[in-house]
């Protein structure tokens, strides 16, 4: 941190400079006027020897002239004037050296037009002061400056007298301090009578008064305390007033604990007048090349009307948030990283601190805290063990993996040879192990972090060993080829029986260690096949190229009928007659990985991949080589074919690709189900083909279209993209999208804006005008999703979304976020916002103009950190219904 300093002698303390005879000054070096010095003063006035205080070389300089006075025993440098004594140094236009007084007097001086030039600059180690004049003792090293001026941390201050006691004491009075940067013509500033002033530590201050644009408010204080050290510092934070339909708040205040260089922890709490309250903790941490992270508890208890009215209603809610990620250079062979968000299903759609509609619009929440153990060698060993959650915010489901072990060892070819390369049937053999252990439990969210959520744990392991080869046959034919055994061990069973009694189905759980095991055997093949279509260089498209990838496999599953009994349930027919029928069911259904397949399987698999390239002429006149693109991007057909299969053989036949519009920007995305089989009366399928019973050849049961497409400014201007990360977004972290399509939530800080994509750019030409950049960006998405697998001929979902911003003026940014549901025919959740640029003030507007979160939210605050709790915010909250 660097202090600056401006002052100018006044009153009494001036130094009246006589004007000399002479019109031209005598040139007289340094060493020549130490020397006449010395030998003017030939009377001792003291026969006892004086401490010497200065301890250092005092070196001079002057552009046009170095003037001694033997009379006054003072030196005068003009013009350019620097003086250096240890580590300072004394720039100005006029510097008077008093040898009497052992002080020096800097000052500026005027030009030709009367303006006052060459102001005084002191510099002392990093610091410099630049005062309008400076009176300096060489042996207190003490000084007075009027209208000085400092820069320190966010602060510039100006003080009308300022005595410097040493090079971190300083005392002020009449002081203005701002964080604007004009500080002879702030946009606002503090106004103290007194102030002690510690560079890079504190300011404290006496009465203090807050100005906006030179006019006095009422806000002020009877002392004031400023932080100015560059570490984090403990301190309060101060809350925002408002009124909402909870009453009268205190909103977001607390204390801030700076713990150390590597952790924090920030403790903030709001206050309604009827009752409700919230309570929030979150806290950062890093280790600069290992890893950081950030975790966030908050708590809410609301209160609707009063107690004992019909209409009272109280919840409680909550929610954690962690993230940790680990630097890979940290340790190569482990990772450690978190991802968790977890909580009340309704906190985002109930919490009056959250005003983020993407987190409201997402309906699952996701966590995951993982390590992993990679073991070098061979073969290489890699180990995995993570807790996962899941949790449906609609359906209050909750899904937990505690936790979740996974073994690998990478794969061994035994029949390889020492050296060289693998050939053939034989050398190709290989085989791996896989393991996967984990504990699971589902339970609702009433539930959660209670002892009844472990009542129904399922907790199972599955091993696989495949074994698998592959080679050329005749040069252009791959052929693959395997088998897979698995091993599954579960901790428990469940025995079926029919109670004649209750009339009903009794399940029994049978705990303990029981297994099953089951194979299955694969082979495909598959092969490329290239076609070429050239029309000659000199036209617009050179060259058309298809890339086929055809593949047919084949599957068999056996059925493990021994792992599967029997029950006989009895039941009446419309005579009234009992009816015994036998129930086939295995005792590993409903465990973790259920019961192996009963039937056996045989079945035919034929899939087909698509790309089609071109080559045109390139846009670029000097470019040699054409341009290549993609026209049909990665088309493919598949279906699969159950050979012992009794009725409807046949697969629907599965449609994918995607068609690039403009090149690594726009991708339109397609999909289909055809179905060759028709439909009964009752919809559901029947072993006929559609086509005999009066229909297509196919069924379209299934489709879906949709593209996302980005542009801005810097599209058309050749400037490359910023790559940006999408954690750094809350709504991407909570499981929602990375983009702002279902609007931006407003930072802590009140921004609403990114501020480096809205840098705009002023240069001037050379002819003086200037040319603005004007930033903008816009997003659009279309999805469309089509159903008819039970002649529903519907379109279950067709939306097309918008979101724009644009810096109109320099400092002017707005930004909105909509879309329209076709299906529906209505608008989706809509947002406007607008962010002013004031310098040293930021200003920011967000608005939902309908819809059930209809709200609107005004904030105006110092951009400053260090006061960054002066502000003004006023809203309307959405109406809720606990």
């Amino acid at each position: 941190m660097t202090s600056l300093l401006h002052a100018q002698e006044i009153g009494n303390n001036s130094i009246p400079v006589e004007s000399q005879k002479d019109s031209v000054a005598p040139a007289v070096s340094p060493e020549q006027i130490t020397q006449d010095l010395q030998v003017t003063d030939t009377i001792k006035q003291d026969s006892v020897k004086k401490p010497q205080f200065i301890t250092d070389v005092v070196d001079y300089s002057a552009k046009d002239y170095m003037r001694l006075s033997p009379k006054e025993n003072k030196i005068y440098l003009y013009n350019e004037a620097k003086i250096v004594y240890g580590d300072m140094t004394i720039e100005a236009g006029l510097i008077v050296i008093d040898n009497n007084k052992n002080e020096f007097f800097a000052y500026g001086i005027e030009d030709s037009l009367g303006e006052y030039i060459q102001k005084p600059i002191f510099t002392q180690a990093n610091r410099k002061v630049e005062p309008d004049s400076l009176r300096f003792n060489f042996d207190t090293e003490r000084a007075l400056v009027y209208n000085s001026r400092t820069q320190e941390a966010d602060f510039n201050v100006k003080g009308m007298v300022t005595k410097r006691e040493n090079d971190s004491v300083y005392f002020m009075k009449n002081v203005r301090f701002t964080t604007s940067q004009d500080v002879d013509n702030p946009e606002y500033f503090f106004y103290a009578r007194k102030i002690k002033f510690v560079p890079e530590k504190k300011i404290v201050t006496g009465l203090v008064n807050m100005y906006i644009a030179d006019v006095p408010t009422p806000l002020g204080l009877p002392f004031g305390y400023f932080p100015l050290t560059d570490e984090e510092t403990s301190g309060f934070i101060i809350p925002s007033f408002g009124d909402s339909q909870y009453g009268y708040n205190l909103q977001n205040g607390g204390y801030y604990f700076a713990i150390s260089d590597y952790v924090d922890l920030l403790a903030l709490g709001s206050y309604y007048t009827n009752g409700s309250y919230t309570l929030e903790f979150s806290s950062n941490y890093a280790n600069r090349y290992k890893y950081r992270g950030n975790a966030r508890v908050r708590f809410e208890k609301l209160f609707t009307s009063e107690r004992g009215f019909p209409d009272f209603a109280e919840r409680s809610s909550y929610n954690i948030q962690w993230s940790h990620s680990q630097d890979p250079k940290a340790s190569p062979n482990s990772r450690f990283s978190a991802s968790v968000n977890l909580g009340s299903s309704e906190y985002y759609a109930e919490s009056i601190n959250q005003a983020n509609t993407g987190n409201y619009l997402n309906n699952e929440l996701n966590s995951s805290v993982s390590y992993s153990k990679t073991f070098p060698g061979e073969p290489q060993v890699n180990l995995s063990l993570a807790a996962r959650h899941s949790q449906n915010t609609r359906t209050n489901s909750v899904n937990l993996s505690l936790p979740t072990l996974q073994l690998s060892m990478s794969r061994i070819y035994p029949l390889a040879p020492a050296t060289g390369s693998k050939k053939g049937f034989i050398e190709n053999i290989n085989l791996q192990y896989n393991l996967r252990a984990e504990n699971q439990i589902n339970t609702a969210d009433s539930l959660f972090l209670t002892p009844q959520m472990f009542d129904d744990a399922r907790l199972g392991a599955q091993h696989s060993i495949p074994l698998n080869t592959n080679f050329k046959l005749f040069k252009y034919l791959s052929v693959s080829t395997g088998t897979s055994y698995e091993e599954t061990w579960v901790s428990r069973t469940f025995e079926r029986s029919y109670d004649p009694v209750l009339d009903d189905v009794v399940i029994d759980t049978i705990k303990g260690f029981d297994s099953y095991r089951t194979y299955n055997f694969n082979t495909s093949l598959g092969t490329t096949l290239y076609g070429r279509k050239t029309f000659g260089k000199d036209k617009k498209i050179q060259a058309i190229r298809h890339v086929m990838r055809p593949s047919v496999s084949y599957n068999i599953n056996p059925g493990f009928d021994r792992f599967y009994d029997q029950y006989i349930q009895e039941s009446e027919d419309e005579n009234g007659e009992i009816i015994e029928e036998l129930v086939d069911y295995s005792r590993f259904d409903g465990t973790l990985y259920g019961a192996p397949g009963r039937n056996f399987s045989s079945s035919l698999g034929f899939s087909l991949s698509n790309t089609i390239e071109a080559k045109v002429r390139s846009k670029d006149s000097t470019a040699i080589e054409p341009e290549k693109i993609t026209l049909l991007n990665n088309f493919s057909i598949g279906t699969s074919y159950n050979l012992a299969g009794d009725s409807l053989r046949l697969s629907p036949i599965s449609l994918r690709g995607s068609i690039p519009v403009i090149k690594n920007k726009l991708d339109i995305n397609f999909g289909g189900n055809l179905d060759i089989y028709a439909l009964d009366n009752n919809n559901r399928r029947i072993d006929k083909l559609n086509i005999e019973n009066g229909g297509s050849l196919f069924r379209l049961t299934a489709g879906t279209v949709n593209f996302g497409y980005s542009f801005s400014n810097k599209d058309f201007e050749g400037v490359e993209e910023e790559e940006t990360d999408d954690m750094d977004n809350e709504t991407y972290r909570n499981g929602g999208r990375p983009d702002d399509l279902f609007g931006t939530g407003m930072g802590e800080d009140g921004r609403l804006f990114d501020e480096d994509p809205f840098e705009g750019d002023e240069e001037e030409n050379e002819n003086g005008w200037y040319n603005y950049n004007i930033p903008w960006d816009v997003r659009v998405a279309y999805a469309m999703n089509y159903t008819n697998s039970a002649r529903q001929n519907t379109v279950s979902a067709h939306s097309l979304m918008f979101n724009g911003n644009i810096e109109i003026a320099p400092k002017w940014k707005i930004g909105a976020s909509t879309g329209y549901d076709l299906v529906n025919s209505g608008v989706t959740p809509t947002q406007l916002r607008f962010q002013r640029d004031l310098d040293s003030w930021l200003m920011s507007f967000s608005w939902v103009p309908f819809g059930p979160r209809k709200s609107w939210n005004f904030l105006i605050r110092i951009k400053a950190s260090v006061l960054s709790d002066i502000k003004y915010e006023k809203r309307r909250d959405r109406d809720r219904t606990l």
